[in-house]
């Protein structure tokens, strides 16, 4: 069995408070974007390496032991609970990682997704989504995989209509990787004074004003390359651009699809949503 995990972008990110146990509340939305990962799921008799989930990745390689790729994790987490057959998995990466895209939280629900079909465990989606909940706080948003509200850790999510349909978006990953922890190292909560839900009705021109992705502010300091790209996306005629969530991948939001290149940066995408 073979899917395709896609990414996702933020659409405001206000960072509101920080809780005892150091994670943080947050409020954004959640929006997938068809930049896209290829994951296939092979049953097996026995693996060769003796291992019950053997994981091939190729393509962006990211950083560390294949017993950490999350798809490794979500199989373990249904294995102790159905003990599943042996399985190999072939990973090719294109979402780039280190950059707020949600690609490694994306392999691990479409896992779940797929380990589900495959060995028809008859999960239904909420099911799925407390399982994925223990992989990543933004893991159970690519279950439904439909724009979506998100509050609490990321976790709490409520349907969002699809305000971005008919536009063009540009995403723009730089060769600069920023880990999560650190960005939330570095930000300061403050509470949101408009729900996100309320600002993403104003009329689309005015969104610059009123909605921020509360990481910018100390990364752009960190890294001016993302500070720059953000206003290159707006000289080139984009409506809105923002980082999407702990970056370093900017977006850009556009009525119709630009007539410039960004060839500086070769990882991107440019689509209609």
């Amino acid at each position: 069995m073979i899917c395709f995990p896609n990414a996702k972008i933020n659409v405001g990110l206000f960072i509101t408070s920080r809780l005892p146990d150091g994670y943080h509340t947050l409020e954004t939305l959640f929006y997938p974007v068809p930049w896209k990962d290829i994951l296939e799921i092979i049953p097996v008799e026995k693996n060769i390496s003796g291992k019950k989930a053997a994981i091939t990745v190729t393509g962006k390689i990211p950083e560390g032991h294949a017993s950490d790729n999350l798809c490794v994790k979500a199989y373990h987490l249904l294995d102790k609970i159905y003990s599943l057959p042996p399985v190999e998995m072939y990973l090719h990466k294109q979402i780039p990682s280190g950059a707020g895209l949600g690609g490694g939280s994306s392999d691990a629900a479409h896992t779940l997704i797929m380990l589900n079909h495959l060995f028809e465990l008859k999960l239904d989606n909420e099911t799925l989504k407390k399982l994925a909940l223990s992989l990543g706080a933004d893991c159970p948003f690519f279950i439904d995989n439909q724009p979506a509200f998100a509050h609490s850790k990321g976790e709490m999510l409520t349907p969002a209509p699809e305000i971005l349909k008919g536009n063009y978006l540009v995403v723009i990953k730089p060769p600069v990787n920023i880990s999560t922890a650190y960005a939330y190292s570095l930000v300061k909560p403050k509470p949101n004074p408009v729900a996100l839900n309320e600002l993403v009705q104003l009329p689309k021109e005015s969104w610059k004003e009123f909605l921020r992705n509360d990481f910018e502010e100390k990364i752009f300091e960190q890294y001016p390359l993302l500070y720059g790209i953000k206003n290159q996306l707006y000289q080139s005629g984009a409506w809105y651009a923002s980082m999407s969530g702990s970056g370093s991948a900017v977006y850009g939001l556009f009525e119709k699809k630009p007539d410039v290149s960004f060839d500086d940066y070769p990882e991107q995408i440019i689509c209609r949503l």
